[in-house]
């Protein structure tokens, strides 16, 4: 019988600047489970609470104010404890716009997201110029 790895070892979980863990990952990749997911792409339903945020693939949330929303209760569950993921199909461009956002919200200045989503979570994150654009209008 394998282990589970505690939630702060597991790939794709980064600290945002506050300390809060918050987990990046593919929708069809859930290794264990969390406390609350955002998705923001079409797929599987996890069995764990979570929102759905209407965010095509290489672009930007169709409405900001509900993504935003989302990314805001997904901080306030991280900021508990709770196991907190983001995920979209290919769990790079989205998901780490969306990793991008959590991190401003949470105090990281804007100019810093990008770089440090890509350091700590896949050198890729946030893919095209209209996400980069997006987050700064995050804070």
């Amino acid at each position: 019988m394998t282990e589970t790895l505690p939630w702060s070892e597991q790939s794709g979980v980064l600290v945002l600047p506050s300390g809060a863990l918050v987990r990046g990952r593919r929708i069809v990749a859930a290794t264990s489970p969390a406390d609350f997911a955002v998705l923001l792409a079409p797929g599987p339903e996890p069995a764990w609470p979570h929102r759905r945020i209407r965010w095509p693939d290489f672009w930007v949330p169709l409405d900001s104010a509900d993504a935003l929303d989302a990314l805001r209760e997904a901080l306030r569950r991280a900021h508990d404890g709770e196991r907190v993921e983001v995920a979209c199909r290919g769990g790079v461009g989205r998901t780490g716009t969306a990793l991008a956002a959590l991190a401003i919200l949470d105090g990281l200045p804007v100019e810093r997201a990008v770089p440090w989503v890509r350091a700590g979570y896949h050198p890729k994150a946030v893919e095209t110029p209209w996400q980069r654009r997006w987050l700064r209008r995050v804070s």
